[in-house]
């Protein structure tokens, strides 16, 4: 994929509230932050199709809704939470659909099954053993360590996806890393 040029978002989103040049200014958005959301979902859902259905409702969603976006925040942000919530909310259907309960510990065995069973899956075997003690992971702690570490976003652009303090999203990353590390070491969770 050929590097795109760094997007003037206040233009971009001027021309997106455009009828005129909406859709070439949302193909522009697609191609400028398509590729990063769809990971960004994918770490979350694990499975290939879901994660491209979820990043088609997260752009579907971000078209019906693009009148309504006031500039509070970047746009990139406003996609990712879109995304987070489209990735959340999947995930607590699937749970309730198999009647996984939330606090049920097999919550976590429900993302790790996903990810062993993924055709499109092409790690190798330390791969495969990150992404799942990434899987185990509660949820939050998950979606933070897969935006640090994956997406090295900052805490303060977390933050305002997540909606919690840069405190919070700290601690958060360093109990998922030593949680991670006791994985990797055999301890457990």
């Amino acid at each position: 994929m050929a590097a795109l040029l760094p997007i003037d978002e206040k233009q971009l989103i001027k021309q997106l509230q455009d009828p005129k040049e909406s859709r070439t200014a949302f193909d522009m958005l697609m191609r400028a932050y398509g590729e990063k959301i769809y990971w960004q979902i994918r770490r979350m859902v694990v499975n290939h199709d879901d994660a491209s259905d979820l990043l088609q409702n997260t752009f579907i969603k971000a078209w019906n809704n693009v009148d309504n976006f006031r500039g509070d925040a970047k746009l990139s942000t406003w996609l990712y939470k879109i995304a987070v919530n489209e990735s959340l909310n999947f995930l607590q259907r699937e749970r309730s659909r198999q009647g996984i309960s939330i606090d049920d510990d097999s919550q976590d065995t429900f993302v790790v099954r996903q990810l062993e069973a993924d055709d499109y899956f092409d790690g190798d075997a330390l791969k495969l053993e990150l992404q799942k003690a990434i899987a185990e992971l509660p949820e939050r702690q998950r979606l933070v360590f897969n935006m640090r570490y994956f997406e090295e976003m900052k805490y303060e652009q977390i933050s305002e996806v997540l909606g919690t303090s840069v405190g919070a999203l700290k601690a958060s990353y360093h109990h998922a890393v030593k949680k991670i590390e006791k994985h990797f070491l055999g301890e457990g969770s």
